[in-house]
């Protein structure tokens, strides 16, 4: 639903069903592979091969076709270099931040989450839209005033 709502915030003009496809084939692949707490460096660093298997396998199940041009349009999300792709990842990015800032820093409470950390993580958003990371940037800058997030 998010894709449809911000897609005007887009970078560039995107393909927002090939956005849609994107994200839910990203959240299918994570949902085998295991999620992982973004902050986490070395769980984070072993998720890229735990998704790739995951998403090979999944894909693999069904008729050679439709696994190929889901697995292409997998591929092009993670590669994050289209239009739709940078969008994509900028909307993956946004809803955490937007769920921690709405619990009131939880996780990044419990997890002694720096402002350098949230920046350097989320600073990706700006690659698929200027207006949302500017917004995502507003949202870090209250999360320390609060003190949700470590300066």
């Amino acid at each position: 639903m998010m894709a449809l709502l911000f897609q005007e915030h887009a970078n560039e003009p995107v393909d927002i069903t090939k956005v849609i496809k994107m994200l839910l084939l990203h959240d299918i692949v994570e949902i085998d592979a295991g999620d992982t707490f973004v902050y986490d460096v070395q769980a984070s660093q072993l998720q890229e091969q735990k998704e790739l298997e995951a998403a090979e396998r999944l894909f693999g199940m069904l008729p050679e076709d439709q696994g190929e041009e889901l697995f292409t349009i997998w591929r092009e999300f993670e590669q994050a270099e289209s239009p739709e792709a940078k969008f994509a990842k900028a909307l993956d990015r946004l809803i955490p931040m937007l769920l921690n800032y709405h619990n009131q820093g939880q996780s990044w409470i419990e997890n002694k989450v720096t402002e350098t950390q949230a920046i350097q993580v989320n600073q990706k958003i700006e690659k698929g839209s200027q207006v949302l990371w500017d917004k995502a940037k507003s949202l870090i800058e209250e999360a320390v005033a609060n003190g949700w997030l470590k300066n």
